[in-house]
């Protein structure tokens, strides 16, 4: 059988890509490796409760009548009621460099004015300057790589504010060490700072469900444990896959949400060159609930720097405890309240130590414990002592994030290369998602979205 359009990858950019075109065309196919669908936002069970993987915040906010914000356009893209979701947004988050200062933003942007007014006053005006600029930027255009990190030091004139303001930006999104290309600067500075941060009232589990059974409305397919090892090509036109199974596909146009490398390798029996990534770690730590007493009650996520100078960079050593993001996922408005609760922690790791170690199955689990302690001393001489009511706990390495996305190095932004217009040569072949540029869960769905109206349904 032959399909108009096969989706690989089915994370939350495969999938709105794929709802999107089924809308139109009949047989469209999604392919996802896993057993699972939702890619770096997915879900396990452990104990009997489900626990979500990646979902800290979704970025974005909007309420329902901002028709232009991104999330209102998307749902009206896919055909989606608003009505549908139960969306909850945070109280307030908080960015903290220890022994400097500490700034709070929450979907209200006149907080984060104020706060900069109170603490950098000299600050105020050229802020506002930022915004004006951010606001001229076109950020979708494909450019040059352009430091973040040069240009608003230089609006600012002061490199503390600078360095706050990038901790979020960078760890919700950055590919490049140290620094942030200027339009996913600005792409995250509105999604962050300006529209603020969301999650489902429910789970991330839920979510994904509700989109699968609207894709599947629109007779849409879907074939789970479909590892896609081959793109058969000829010249710059493509023809089908190649199943791990040996089956082979055809089909009339290729989406691929995986990745530009990832898609790359599926193309060529040479070897890729890849740069080098970043990954990170994440521990969850289950609560009983009476601990949320000792604990804020009103930050949902809290960033966070220890150091003199804030390093986002591969660390030396396994696992850089010097900064990262302390996320509390019932700390959001209308969340109901539960027996347990979460504390995620992330942290920057290095994938290379990691692979290394994870031959010795036993020295990789003992390592993983001793990461888990070391993150749970950081949190506690930050938000306070939960130690004693943790009743499950579990650590991610960029080997799990490997293992279960297959993301080159468990990079979870994936490439310091994006290829922003989706085209990497081929005639029925692009690329979206990630490393696309477009970042978040509603970027990335929005991503799909944008190359499917662009390069796929005038051809179909």
């Amino acid at each position: 059988m032959k399909f108009p359009l096969l989706v690989i990858g089915g994370g939350p950019s495969g999938i709105a890509a794929a709802i999107r075109a089924a809308r139109f065309v009949p047989g469209v196919l999604l392919l996802e490796k896993h057993s699972r669908l939702g890619g770096l936002n997915s879900y396990f069970y452990r104990n009997k409760t489900l626990f979500e993987t990646g979902l800290h915040a979704i970025t974005n906010y909007a309420p329902p009548g901002a028709k232009a914000a991104p999330l209102n356009r998307l749902l009206r893209q896919l055909k989606l009621k608003r009505k549908d979701f139960s969306f909850c947004q945070q109280y307030r988050s908080e960015i903290t460099f220890l022994n400097s200062e500490s700034l709070f933003f929450s979907n209200d942007f006149n907080l984060l004015k104020t706060e900069i007014q109170e603490k950098f006053p000299h600050c105020i005006d050229p802020f506002q300057r930022l915004i004006d600029f951010l606001d001229t930027l076109n950020p979708f255009i494909p450019s040059p790589f352009r430091s973040a990190k040069k240009i608003v030091t230089e609006i600012l004139g002061d490199k503390l504010l600078t360095e706050m303001l990038l901790c979020p930006l960078m760890y919700y999104g950055s590919s490049h060490e140290n620094d942030m290309d200027l339009n996913q600067f600005a792409i995250m500075f509105q999604a962050i700072y300006e529209q603020g941060m969301f999650r489902p009232k429910t789970t991330i589990k839920d979510f994904l469900d509700h989109l699968i059974g609207h894709y599947k409305n629109f007779g849409g397919e879907i074939r789970k444990n479909s590892d896609v090892v081959k793109i058969i090509h000829k010249n710059s036109k493509i023809y089908g896959v190649e199943l791990h199974s040996g089956e082979v596909i055809e089909c009339d146009q290729i989406l691929s949400t995986i990745g530009f490398d990832e898609t790359r390798k599926l193309l060529s029996d040479e070897q890729v060159t890849v740069l080098p990534r970043l990954g990170f770690t994440e521990t969850i730590y289950q609560v009983k609930a009476d601990a949320h007493l000792m604990l804020p009650l009103d930050k949902t996520i809290v960033f966070f720097n220890n150091s003199e100078k804030f390093s986002y960079k591969r660390p030396d050593d396994f696992v850089d405890y010097s900064s990262g993001v302390i996320c509390f996922p019932a700390n959001f408005d209308g969340i109901e309240k539960k027996p347990c609760f979460e504390i995620r922690a992330t942290h920057l790791a290095n994938y290379s130590k990691w692979k290394a170690i994870s031959a010795d199955k036993n020295a990789y689990a003992d390592l993983k414990v001793v990461s888990s302690h070391k993150t749970l001393r950081c949190l506690q001489n930050i938000v306070g002592n939960f130690s004693s009511n943790i009743v499950y706990e579990n650590t991610f390495t960029p080997i799990t994030v490997e293992r279960y996305t297959a993301k080159i190095a468990g990079a979870i932004y994936g490439s310091p290369v994006k290829v922003k217009d989706g085209d990497i040569g081929f005639s029925n072949l692009f690329l979206a998602g990630t490393d696309q540029g477009f970042l978040g869960i509603i970027g990335s769905m929005l991503s799909g979205v944008s190359i499917i109206n662009q390069h796929i349904l005038p051809k179909l």
